[in-house]
């Protein structure tokens, strides 16, 4: 890789980068890329140039462009993304020293930084694309994660339940995924929550609800891009490494969050309506619970 490509990005990252100062073929190139990325990018010359009607030397030109020496090198650096995707924390973790007395400052400084990072790979407009359709009232909303990040989709569908009606949390028993698939609509979105160690199963539901219905799927991932992108009209790309033996789910969170304001403050009249209704309905607190204490 030469200097002109920055350490640690992704080859998606350094295609955003460079989207401005592409020519017409490079787009042609970079859209087959990204479109079952990174597969696409790691076929022989002669496919790919096939693929997308660009001929061998522009295909390496542009992987210049980009930074490296050879398409060679272009697509080592897609089989070292493709090895992050599969790291567990017993690959993660790369130090043995002891956890020194700043630890859980400097852990903060690094997930400030994830953050930060996580926000410059999602642009203004996708987020507010997103944030329209888990806000349209003609579509139901369904959401699911794997073992792990599907508590993240749980955390917005408790929360957006209690914003808007239509949303429904897809069980994590296979057994009933197709009562849910058959539920939904083209107009319809599921969401997905899918980080590396990537969930096959996962990747399974999306493809068998695609078919089904042609359904809208929203994919929050992390850098190194769930195979479920191909089935994805928006993916929502985050910086979840954090040099621990475990990766971080805040910049998830936050995203959440954000969708969550998002969604409330595009119709708040009916949101907070609801909001009303719904606190009318729960259960009441026990006589011995203090009410400041109920959340």
């Amino acid at each position: 890789m030469t200097n002109s490509a920055i350490a640690g990005e992704t080859v998606r990252e350094q295609i955003r980068r460079s989207a401005e100062s592409l020519t017409a073929t490079e787009r042609r190139l970079s859209a087959l890329i990204l479109s079952n990325y990174p597969f696409a990018g790691l076929e022989p010359i002669q496919v790919i140039a096939a693929a997308s009607n660009v001929s061998a030397p522009s295909i390496s030109r542009f992987v210049t462009k980009l930074g490296y020496q050879g398409l060679q090198d272009f697509q080592q650096q897609l089989i070292k993304e493709l090895k992050q995707g599969q790291k567990s924390p017993l690959d993660l973790r790369t130090t043995t020293h002891p956890l020194a007395d700043d630890f859980f400052e400097k852990f903060t400084e690094k997930s400030t930084e994830l953050l930060r990072a996580s926000a410059r790979s999602i642009t203004i407009d996708q987020f507010e694309r997103v944030g329209s359709l888990l806000a349209d009232p003609k579509s139901e909303i369904f959401t699911l994660g794997g073992r792990i990040s599907d508590l993240v989709a749980q955390y917005l569908s408790r929360h957006l339940k209690q914003i808007r009606p239509g949303v429904h949390q897809v069980s994590s028993e296979d057994d009933w995924w197709p009562e849910y698939i058959l539920r939904m609509r083209q107009k319809d979105v599921l969401v997905l929550v899918d980080f590396r160690r990537y969930q096959r199963s996962l990747e399974d539901f999306a493809a068998r609800a695609s078919k089904h219905c042609g359904i809208k799927i929203v994919l929050i991932t992390d850098r190194w891009m769930s195979p479920i992108s191909k089935y994805a009209g928006e993916v929502l790309p985050l910086h979840i490494e954090n040099d621990t033996a475990f990766d971080s789910n805040i910049a998830a969170f936050s995203l959440i969050e954000a969708l969550l304001t998002r969604v409330a403050e595009a119709n708040w009249s009916q949101a907070s309506q609801r909001i009303k209704q719904w606190d009318s309905l729960r259960s009441p607190p026990s006589p011995h619970t203090d009410a400041k204490d109920t959340p």
